[in-house]
C-alpha cells in the first residue's frame, strides 16, 4: 500500500521504504526471487498484493501526457542519445518543411504515435505539418532525461502563411521511437504575432551552449520556469524567479530589449495575482542550454495555447520567449 508522501509500506513486515523512478529498497526479509519481490512465510494474496503496489508504482514513474512509453525518469534512457534526438528533429523539420508527413517514417513509432497542434489531437496531415514551411530559423534542445526535444522555428519569408512554432517531441524509452509531436503553432491573429519581427530579434541573441561547469541543474531551471509561470495566480511568486540584467522577453513579436546592460524582463509582469493558472504543462529541459519550455493552457486568455521558454544563465533569467494561439480566433486579454 502507499503511505503518506509516496512511501510504500512492506506488507507483513511493518517497516517502510520509499521510493523513486527505478530504485526501491525494504528491509531483510524482503527478497528478491526469479525477477519478484517476495515475504517468506506471507500468503499469496500478501505477495499479490505487494507485487502489484510494486507494478503500480513503477507505472506512475513512467507515465506522462497520459501516454505509458514516454520516460520520466531522473536518469537518462539508455536508448535515449542526442543522436538518435537529433535525427528525429531532423526528419521532424524536413517534413514541415516539405509538407509531408511520410518523411517521418522510420523515426515515429510504427502504430500508436499522436500529433497535437495547439493543445488538440488530430490528424497530422491536417495540421500545419501538412503544409510546405520555409524554416527562416531553427533550433533545437535536447532533454536527454525526459527523452524529448523541444525545437522553435520560424517562417517569415511567405508572407502568406507565416508562423512561429514551438514543437516538442517525445520519445519512447525502449527505441527511441517518436510518439508524440506536440506542436504550438502560432500566426495571424496570435498573440502580438509578427513573423518578420520575431526573427529579426531572435537573430539579435545569442543561444550558445554553456560550459559544463557552468551550467544550472536541472531542478533549479525547472523551478525558475514554474515560478514565473505560477505568477497570475500565486502573489509570491515573482519573488521566486531568478531575475537578471540582462534579460529580455520576446513576447509573440513584442520585444523588451534595448542592448542595454540593465535590461529587464519584469516589464509588464502581472499585478494582479487572482487570475487562471496555466494548466496542462509539458516540459522540455536543456541543462547545456540552460532552457525549459514548458507547453501549457494558458487559461486566463481564452483557454489559449501556450508555449514559454526561458534561459538561465549563472542562475539568473536571461531569455524569455513565448508564443500564444487563441483557438483560430484574434487574442484578447
Amino acid at each position: 500500500m502507499y503511505g503518506r508522501g509516496g512511501s510504500l509500506f512492506c506488507r507483513g513486515l511493518g517497516a517502510r521504504f520509499t521510493h523513486s523512478p527505478g530504485y526501491c529498497c525494504c528491509p531483510s526479509p524482503l527478497r528478491h526471487l526469479h525477477g519478484a519481490w517476495v515475504i517468506p512465510g506471507a500468503s499469496f494474496w500478501s505477495r499479490l498484493r505487494a507485487w502489484a503496489a510494486l507494478v503500480v508504482a513503477a507505472t506512475q514513474t513512467a507515465t506522462v501526457l497520459g501516454h505509458p512509453f514516454i520516460n520520466t525518469s531522473p536518469r537518462a534512457a539508455a536508448d535515449c542519445s542526442k543522436e538518435v534526438l537529433q535525427a528525429a528533429a531532423d526528419a521532424y523539420v524536413a517534413a514541415q518543411t516539405a509538407g509531408n508527413v511520410t518523411l517521418l517514417e522510420g523515426v515515429v513509432a510504427t502504430a500508436g504515435w499522436e500529433y497535437e497542434q495547439n493543445n488538440k489531437k488530430m490528424e497530422a496531415k491536417a495540421g500545419v505539418l501538412g503544409k510546405a514551411l520555409k524554416p527562416d530559423h531553427r533550433r533545437t534542445n535536447f532533454d536527454l532525461v525526459a527523452c524529448a526535444t523541444y525545437t522553435e522555428l520560424i517562417s517569415a519569408s511567405d508572407p502568406a502563411n507565416p508562423y512561429v512554432m514551438g514543437v516538442q517531441l517525445r520519445h519512447r524509452v525502449e527505441d527511441g521511437k517518436v510518439v508524440l509531436i506536440d506542436v504550438i503553432a502560432s500566426t495571424t491573429d496570435s498573440w502580438l504575432f509578427n513573423a518578420t519581427k520575431t526573427l529579426e530579434y531572435v537573430r539579435q541573441e545569442k543561444w550558445d551552449v554553456i560550459p559544463e561547469e557552468k551550467r544550472d541543474k536541472r531542478e533549479v531551471i525547472k523551478a525558475a520556469g514554474d515560478a514565473y509561470m505560477d505568477m497570475w495566480n500565486d502573489s509570491t511568486a515573482a519573488d521566486k524567479v531568478p531575475w537578471g540584467t540582462p534579460c529580455t522577453r520576446l513576447e509573440g513579436s513584442a520585444y523588451t530589449g534595448r542592448g542595454q546592460p540593465d535590461d529587464s524582463c519584469k516589464a509588464g509582469i502581472p499585478s494582479n495575482h487572482n487570475q487562471a493558472p496555466n494548466t496542462r504543462r509539458r516540459y522540455v529541459i536543456d541543462e547545456a542550454m540552460g532552457s525549459i519550455t514548458i507547453f501549457c493552457v494558458w487559461e486566463h486568455m481564452m483557454m489559449a495555447a501556450d508555449s514559454h521558454e526561458f534561459r538561465l544563465e549563472n542562475g539568473k533569467l536571461r531569455y524569455v520567449h513565448t508564443m500564444t494561439e487563441c483557438g483560430g480566433r484574434q487574442c484578447r486579454l
